[in-house]
């Protein structure tokens, strides 16, 4: 798009040139590097929180009790199983945002595709790309539950352990409620980001706006994080058991219930921490987002 710019009398105008919004590539490395950024922040502040509701989702004991067991077994275990999320989280939400991002405008720009449909669509892409990345969420589950804490001893050799004696096959353990809660959570999150971001007011101070930003992150990561913790629940029974056939996700279902006693409140059992953890998560996470676009951009 050329802009005339009026020069005094006896100067031949100046043409400036502005880029189309249309003409920026549809593949932008900045939304991948916000979004590895925004998780690598987020992750070093909130494990010792995902311990304490791990354990929840395992064993269905009560905040106290998770707290004991991580205070007996000391600072040496409380971050033992950080690099499989470090590395896991840190490239998912790189591929969240990224490919997001490379999905939606295509889809708008040059198919004309109704921007809700679009970002419904692209949210579910995102979240399949990011199951490929399912094998260290598979590795952490284990270093995180005592039962394993002498069998691995780190990363890298529960890698090791599990492909030797069960094959690639047993780091894609519980592989379809991670489709189930990746590929829906995720558009419900882009969809309920971006209707907040463009309905809320902005902020004239510095200080109040990074503030709707973390408010607004929180909230929504807290709602979907809740909404979906059953497909967790249901994720670490099946992530817990190494070789032995392949339950499927019903199954599992099924016998987390029955194991609860029947009742679909100690499903939830763990919850409420889940959601504190995913409201300072999300918060976090998507205050560092905001910064670092600022950054990039």
């Amino acid at each position: 798009m050329a802009i005339v710019r009026a020069e005094p009398t006896g100067v031949p105008p100046t043409v400036t040139t502005v880029a189309n919004p249309s003409s920026v590539p549809i593949f932008c490395w900045r939304e991948f590097a916000c979004g590895w950024g925004a998780a690598f922040v987020n992750i070093t502040v909130t494990y010792p929180i995902y311990k304490m509701i791990f354990r929840q989702m395992l064993h269905g004991v009560q905040l106290t009790q998770a707290f004991g067991q991580l205070r007996s077994e000391g600072m040496t275990y409380l971050y033992r199983g950080i690099f499989p999320p470090l590395a896991q989280k840190t490239i998912s939400l790189s591929l969240m945002f990224g490919v997001y991002d490379s999905t939606r405008r295509p889809l708008v720009e040059y198919c004309n595709v109704n921007p809700y449909t679009a970002k419904t669509v692209a949210g579910m892409v995102a979240g399949t790309f990011e199951a490929m990345l399912m094998p260290f969420e598979r590795v952490q589950t284990l270093l995180a539950d005592a039962t394993y804490h002498q069998k691995y001893r780190n990363t890298h050799h529960a890698f090791k352990i599990i492909i030797l004696e069960n094959g690639i096959k047993e780091l894609y353990r519980g592989l379809v409620p991670v489709l189930w809660r990746n590929g829906p959570s995720n558009a419900m999150f882009f969809v309920l980001r971006e209707e907040a971001d463009s309905r809320l007011p902005k902020r004239v101070s510095i200080l109040s706006q990074r503030t709707q930003e973390f408010v607004a992150g929180a909230c929504i990561g807290a709602f979907i994080s809740s909404l979906f913790y059953p497909l967790n629940v249901v994720k670490v029974t099946m992530q817990c058991r190494v070789g032995g056939p392949y339950d499927s996700m019903w199954t599992a279902l099924r016998q987390v219930y029955n194991d609860r006693d029947r009742r679909i409140r100690n499903v939830y059992k763990g919850v409420s921490m889940n959601c504190t953890r995913a409201f300072f998560s999300w918060g976090i996470m998507n205050t560092a987002y905001e910064q670092l676009k600022k950054v990039f951009y």
